[in-house]
This record gives C-alpha cells, sequence and structure tokens, in this order.
C-alpha cells in the first residue's frame, strides 16, 4: 500500500483499477476522487470521522483541485470545526492538475469558491495582511502584480531592517554581473528554458515556493516585462508565479530589463 503520485489510471478505467495500480497503491491524482465517492457510498465514514475528530487543520488550501473540493464541502458541513490557511496568490502547485471536475476552481480561482461558500455560510474568510519576511516597498510592489479587481486588502511589512540597499529595482542586463558580484542575489526564472542568455545561478519560480532570501535577482518573462513597462495586466497563473519569486525577497529585488517604459520604478546602477 501506499500512494502513485505519478501515474495515471487509463481513461475508462473502472473500479479497482480506477483508484489503485497493479501495486496496490492509490494514484494521488484520484485519492479526492476515491475519498469522495466512499463517503457517498457509506454515510457512517463521516460520522465515524466526527467520533475521531474535534478539529481538521488543512494547509496550503489553494493547491487543493478537482473532487478535494467535494470532500471538503462534505467536511464543512460536519459537526468537526475544519481550519484552512492557504494564499490564493501562491497557487502554482496542484494535487490533480490534470482533474476536469471543479476545474473553473483551480490555482488562484479557489478563492471563488470559499467566497461562495462564504456566502452560504459554511466559512468564514479572514485575511492575513501582515509580512514580517519583505520590506515595504517589495511587499507594496508585490500587491499590485494581481490586479485590484481580486479584492486582495493591502499588505503591512514588519520587516524594518534597513541594509543600505532595499526595496525594489530595475536592473539593465550590462550591469547584472556587477550588480550579482556587490549584492550576492538568489538569481530566479520562470523555468530552464528562461533566461539563457544570463550565465547564472538560476533555480526556477516555483521551486523556491517556502523558502527566504535576503536578495533576489529576478529575470522576467515577456508577459513580466509588459507588466512592468505597460502595466498590462498578468493572466493569474503566470500573476502567481511572478508573485511567489517576487515575496522570497527579505530586502530586495532586482528586475533585470532594458527598457523600462513607463515604470517609475528605480534604475540601479554601479557607481561610477
Amino acid at each position: 500500500m501506499g500512494f502513485d503520485f505519478e501515474g495515471r489510471p487509463f481513461q475508462f478505467a473502472k473500479g479497482k483499477t480506477r483508484f489503485m495500480d497493479s501495486g496496490n497503491r492509490v494514484y494521488a491524482c484520484e485519492l479526492g476522487k476515491l475519498a469522495f465517492e466512499l463517503m457517498e457510498a457509506t454515510p457512517a465514514l463521516l460520522r465515524r470521522l466526527e467520533c475521531i475528530y474535534d478539529e481538521i487543520l488543512i494547509d496550503e488550501v489553494q493547491d487543493l483541485a478537482s473532487f478535494d473540493w467535494e470532500v471538503l464541502e462534505v467536511l464543512l458541513g460536519s459537526k468537526i470545526d475544519v481550519r484552512m490557511v492557504g494564499d490564493v496568490r501562491q497557487a502554482v502547485l496542484s494535487t490533480n492538475p490534470r482533474g476536469q471536475k471543479n476545474k473553473k476552481f483551480g490555482y488562484a480561482a479557489s478563492l471563488e469558491w470559499f467566497r461562495d461558500k462564504e456566502a452560504k455560510g459554511l466559512l468564514t474568510i479572514a485575511y492575513a495582511t501582515i509580512t514580517y519576511r519583505c520590506r515595504a516597498e517589495i511587499a507594496t510592489f508585490s500587491d499590485t502584480i494581481f490586479e485590484a479587481t481580486w479584492g486582495f486588502p493591502g499588505t503591512t511589512s514588519e520587516n524594518l531592517d534597513e541594509t543600505g540597499h532595499d526595496g525594489v529595482f530595475l536592473l539593465h542586463t550590462q550591469h547584472v554581473d556587477k550588480y550579482v558580484r556587490q549584492f550576492r542575489p538568489q538569481c530566479l526564472r520562470h523555468s530552464v528554458s528562461s533566461a539563457k542568455h544570463l550565465n547564472l545561478d538560476f533555480q526556477n519560480f516555483k521551486g523556491v515556493k517556502g523558502t527566504t532570501f535576503d536578495r533576489v535577482l529576478l529575470a522576467p518573462t515577456v508577459n513580466i516585462e509588459s507588466f512592468i513597462k505597460k502595466g498590462t495586466p498578468l493572466e493569474a497563473t503566470a500573476a502567481a508565479a511572478f508573485y511567489v519569486a517576487a515575496t522570497r525577497a527579505r530586502q530586495s529585488l532586482a528586475i533585470v530589463i532594458d527598457k523600462v517604459g513607463t515604470s517609475t520604478l528605480p534604475v540601479w546602477a554601479p557607481s561610477p
């Protein structure tokens, strides 16, 4: 027994083969559906959970997908107190990225699921608006990555440390090497196929979720460049990846871009 995190059942698989591989491991991508079908077929399962647990805690709730939402709604209607923590602006992972059930609530769009359930009296949303990691300049900039129509409250920073180089900066390609030598930032890019013109020790945006660095240098995608230069809104998935990358930084965030357009962010240049 165990989980098969890589495999998937055949398209028309039924019964046991729908949920388990030849080694009797449960397909991780089908776990939500299996749990929901068991709860529907055997109501006593929920009553047993109510007898065992007074409270269930769920972290990274924005990563739920597909039938996970059905299971969660059942739990919200039970006697168990369900407490969830998550940040839909960091929704870059998924328990079932190829699942079609509840696809409209995938990733950052999960916010609509929570708002719908709040309107029905099933839960209450409480926004945590204080960051202890990012300097105020970084927090304020990061708040602009998702459009105002999402309705997120502003972020307040409790990081009052000063290093002499704090905030968000734009950086021309010709100055990248000097910047890296002087400030030793962690360099981030969207994926292994990005920013090949820069010979830097990169990590990928999604790969650094949950980490903290004093300084970050970020190689933007074409869409991020357009966001900075023109204010062009980012699609939700792209915005989430950018938000994750930008908010890894404690003290400084430098974005490599040669034509700054209408951006009012300061441009860093080495001292003459």
